[in-house]
């Protein structure tokens, strides 16, 4: 129907003319009380805010040369940050020379991730990105 015509009838109502589809040919009006419709639409969004759930990412750095020890106490750390439902981007820096032995760096991100399989997975496996190779860690669903 004529756009006027459409007008017409929506201020008989006491309504709204609203487009739809303004590209579409011809365009798509719909007669509606424009504020409601404005505030379901915000209350939708809110629903999905609420049940949406922030993922955090958690970064741990090592370094080729980490002790035994010292590795446990960064995978007891990793642990607790999977178990909350973070990711954990683990990090091995590489300084001077140590990058020509990138290999000891994926053995010791390989350490990491059997130290904490248990309660994660290897999202992304380990990538030598300029002076670092990092890896990702994923929380495990159980």
């Amino acid at each position: 129907m004529p756009g006027r015509k459409a007008q017409e009838l929506a201020e008989e109502k006491r309504l709204d003319l609203v487009k739809i589809a303004p590209n579409a040919k011809p365009p798509v009006c719909k007669i509606m009380d424009y504020g409601k419709y404005k505030y379901e639409l915000t209350k939708k969004e809110k629903e999905a805010k609420k049940k949406q759930k922030v993922i955090n990412v958690k970064e741990i750095r090592l370094t080729p040369s980490i002790e035994e020890n010292d590795i446990k106490v960064k995978a007891k750390r990793a642990i607790d940050f999977l178990k909350n439902g973070d990711k954990v981007k683990v990090t091995v820096r590489f300084r001077g020379r140590e990058l020509g032995h990138a290999e000891v760096g994926k053995q010791v991100l390989g350490k990491f991730a059997n130290l904490t399989s248990e309660y994660g997975v290897i999202d992304k496996q380990p990538k030598l990105e300029g002076r670092n190779m990092v890896m990702f860690l994923n929380p495990k669903n159980s």
